[in-house]
């Protein structure tokens, strides 16, 4: 099974993939954890792409598109994958629909974790003291950014999956165990 989970920055999104790599033994490809481990090893790439993470804005269509595919390619991911932060354009998603065409593979679902923004202030404030700030991204300044950017350009990624009969809504302000008792359902059905 292959989907992706969309949402603003803070929504949940590695929170919910990560409960299903748990109990559903899903791989999860998370952009931004990819992007930070190349940063965190200082790779060509990683520094590139620092500078752009910490203005808040989106890395381009190539650089994701390459790291997706080539991630795509290991066995693990034959069984089926997580998408968490891929992709946050229509040409993103037009690009992955044709890599899984030559693939062979099918998207099963797109679930979108629905927030109050207000709300997501106080969570990215959390997760920056639960982490230490490990995140440079964690910060209001660089989430009004990133949320700025999501409307723009991720928002719209949204009416693409719609109209291809593969968008479910899932209400995010529930717990955590709420959250992920709605998208079982939606990957049960």
């Amino acid at each position: 099974m292959n989907i992706i989970l969309f949402g603003p920055p803070g929504a949940g999104k590695g929170t919910q993939a990560t409960k299903l790599v748990a109990d559903r033994g899903m791989v999860q490809l998370s952009t931004g954890d990819m992007l930070r481990s190349a940063i965190a090893n200082k790779t060509e790439l990683g520094l590139k792409a620092k500078a752009i993470m910490d203005a808040g804005e989106l890395v381009s269509d190539d650089i994701m598109i390459g790291m997706i595919s080539e991630r795509m390619s290991h066995d693990d991911c034959k069984a089926g994958v997580i998408l968490d932060g891929f992709p946050r354009t229509v040409a993103q998603a037009e690009a992955l629909d044709g890599m899984f065409a030559e693939r062979g593979i099918t998207l099963d679902h797109v679930i979108e974790i629905a927030v109050d923004e207000a709300a997501l202030f106080d969570r990215i404030e959390n997760r920056a003291k639960e982490t230490g700030g490990a995140r440079s991204d964690d910060n209001a300044d660089v989430l009004r950014q990133r949320l700025s950017v999501y409307h723009e350009n991720t928002a719209p990624v949204l009416p693409y999956y719609a109209d291809k009969g593969l968008l479910s809504r899932v209400d995010g302000m529930g717990d955590i165990s709420s959250v992920s008792h709605h998208i079982e359902q939606i990957l049960d059905s």
